[in-house]
């Protein structure tokens, strides 16, 4: 469990202050992409995101627990030997899996009865890439336990169990860059660029509930148009 929790905050901060540079300084440097949502943070916004971010490491790395029980009571098993072609299928299955997994917690989210866990996530409008693990401690455990499945139903390899929080946490970082770092994409290209989408979820507050790639939105009618906040941070622009 405390392998656990430091393991995420050297992805979480690691990370987080590589696309910071990125972002903020590198490709700016260059005349490489562009800010998304211009409009200034909220007050403390990244201090608050910091401390919810701070207890989503902790029940992260202590949730570490359970995937270890699971191989304990002999619910589910590893795999002592996966040639490279294996690991990459089971990578590419868990990507998959990732993404509906999120859209099906996410959507759960903003109903009604859970949209109170996911609210604090929402206070940032514009997004940062401290936000990536700012969440309710309820949030975190809905979307903390997306290996439990997959363990229950295939032995996977350790190498490709341990991807799965690397990949999560660099889609999720580019998701909540607020930067464009695909600026020539067309539209037919738009799937790449899961910043766009998450910064008009964000934005909205409805629509494009998907992790990096847009499938699930796609099939189940729920992607927003590229163009979807315009109005409004013009409008939010024009009252500062």
């Amino acid at each position: 469990m405390m392998i656990g929790v430091l393991f995420f905050a050297a992805l979480y901060f690691g990370f987080g202050t590589l696309n910071l540079l990125l972002s903020q300084k590198w490709l700016p440097a260059i005349h490489y992409g562009h800010v998304l949502d211009p409009r200034p943070l909220m007050p403390a916004q990244k201090r608050k995101e910091i401390m919810l971010s701070m207890l989503t490491i902790f029940l992260f790395g202590t949730g570490m627990v359970f995937p270890w029980g699971l191989l304990q009571l002999g619910w589910a098993r590893l795999a002592t030997y996966a040639p490279p072609i294996q690991l990459g299928i089971e990578i590419i299955t868990l990507i998959i899996w990732n993404e509906i997994h999120f859209y099906i917690n996410h959507r759960l989210l903003h109903t009604p009865w859970l949209k109170r866990f996911h609210l604090p996530h929402h206070r940032s409008i514009i997004t940062t890439p401290w936000s990536t693990y700012s969440f309710h401690p309820v949030e975190a455990i809905m979307l903390g336990n997306v290996i439990m499945l997959p363990m229950l139903v295939h032995d996977f390899s350790i190498y490709s169990l341990a991807a799965v929080p690397i990949f999560s946490i660099v889609f999720n970082n580019i998701g909540h860059s607020n930067y464009d770092f695909l600026p020539d994409a067309d539209h037919d290209r738009w799937w790449l660029n899961g910043a766009r989408r998450h910064h008009l979820h964000h934005a909205c507050y409805q629509g494009n509930y998907g992790f990096m790639f847009p499938f699930m939105d796609r099939l189940l009618g729920t992607t927003l148009p590229a163009d979807a906040a315009k109005h409004r941070i013009e409008r939010s622009r024009h009252a500062l």
